[in-house]
């Protein structure tokens, strides 16, 4: 199963062959090489991340949709409700915002006359995200950038249609980041196939793939957190598993990844290609788009202090996988943790679990924020 020797090796899981031989070799080594032309190691961070003096996150795909909820203010904390969709009277609507289990969002940020738009994530379906995106008035065309947290069906399923959608309206040599090789893995969870994604589609879309498995500068304004270290006392779940080696074109270079790793067979998925999406907003302190927090949100939000050298941390939103079977003591450990960071707001999405949501605000009160489809945090000055 691992893209070496001679024969074409059927994979037991039904994700088809990895054609080592032959013609197919042939095939698979020049689609590697071409593939190697085409990506790059993203821009480091340096010592000293830029600052952003504003920032709006808008969330485009989430699980929920929460309608008639009024604008509302929490300090210095804008926050926009959009129900959204086209209504006339004594008709039904023509377009709705659409929830679902994935999670995108968008990022735009401002530094004096210069504005910078970042998509983080597609959600789990193109309909959904196209959908939304059209109704918030979201233009793919302005996009300087855009980051894929990681390798779950639920935040990339939405890429290829996407792509597909905005065939020569994103911008040339976009730069498209993800944590590393380990991204591109076929996984499956209990329920079988959990998809890989498509590095074709990404370079058919004339996308720079950009590396990321350290910090890494994101469109001037931003920057990820690169591999996110094991620091604190999470233990997260680990629902898929991966295997490493290209079956019918999909699939991660063995010759990219951890010999430890290229084993020949499906192995737990550790997403030490996790990535999360940080600013530093003026006066304020860091804002982390955790978007899905396998690697721990608490261990997230240590990385991007650890990679910026901030400790002031402001804001933390997106999903948290503080799911079944972690219980109420797991639970309140970070919101301890997260106490402790004494952020000013927390919002949390997703994969975050209602009880983390009803325990979180009955601790921290109006820190906490719920997210839903359409609405919109500004964070700085506005």
């Amino acid at each position: 199963m691992i893209f070496s020797g001679c024969n074409c090796i059927l994979d037991a899981a039904s994700f088809g062959s990895l054609c080592a031989g032959g013609a197919g070799y042939v095939t698979a080594m020049m689609t590697a090489l071409a593939a190697a032309s085409r990506t790059a190691e993203a821009p480091p961070l340096g010592r000293k991340p830029p600052e952003v003096d504003r920032l709006a996150v808008r969330i485009v795909t989430d699980n929920v949709v929460i309608q008639f909820v009024p604008n509302e203010k929490r300090g210095d904390l804008a926050i926009e409700r959009r129900t959204g969709g086209n209504t006339t009277p004594d008709a039904p609507p023509r377009t709705a915002l659409n929830g679902e289990w994935g999670l995108a969002m968008h990022a735009e940020s401002q530094i004096g006359g210069e504005t910078r738009h970042v998509l983080v994530d597609f959600g789990y379906t193109p309909e959904v995200l196209n959908n939304n995106m059209a109704i918030l008035k979201v233009d793919p065309s302005r996009f300087d950038a855009m980051v894929l947290s990681h390798g779950h069906y639920d935040h990339f399923g939405g890429m290829v249609g996407f792509l597909a959608a905005n065939k020569g309206r994103l911008k040339p040599k976009l730069p498209f980041y993800v944590g590393g090789e380990d991204a591109f893995c076929l996984r499956k969870n209990p329920g079988g196939n959990f998809g890989a994604i498509d590095r074709k589609a990404i370079f058919d879309a004339d996308l720079a793939l950009m590396m990321s498995e350290g910090p890494a500068l994101v469109a001037d304004h931003a920057f990820t957190t690169g591999r996110i270290g094991q620091v604190s006392f999470e233990k997260p779940l680990l629902p898929t598993q991966e295997i490493v080696g290209i079956f019918d074109g999909f699939g991660c270079y063995p010759e990219k990844m951890p010999a430890a790793k290229t084993v020949g067979q499906y192995i737990p998925d550790d997403f030490d290609h996790e990535i999360a999406t940080v600013y530093l907003v003026k006066g304020k302190g860091l804002v982390v788009l955790t978007s899905c927090s396998h690697r721990g949100v608490i261990n997230a939000v240590r990385a991007a202090q650890k990679a910026s050298g901030i400790e002031k941390v402001h804001a933390v939103i997106g999903g948290f996988h503080i799911v079944p079977p972690l219980g109420d003591d797991y639970i309140r450990q970070t919101i301890e943790e997260f106490r402790q960071i004494d952020l000013d707001h927390l919002i949390p999405g997703h994969c975050s679990g209602d009880r983390f949501y009803d325990l979180a605000r009955a601790a921290l009160g109006d820190k906490v924020v719920h997210s839903a489809v359409g609405t919109r945090f500004t964070f700085g000055s506005n």
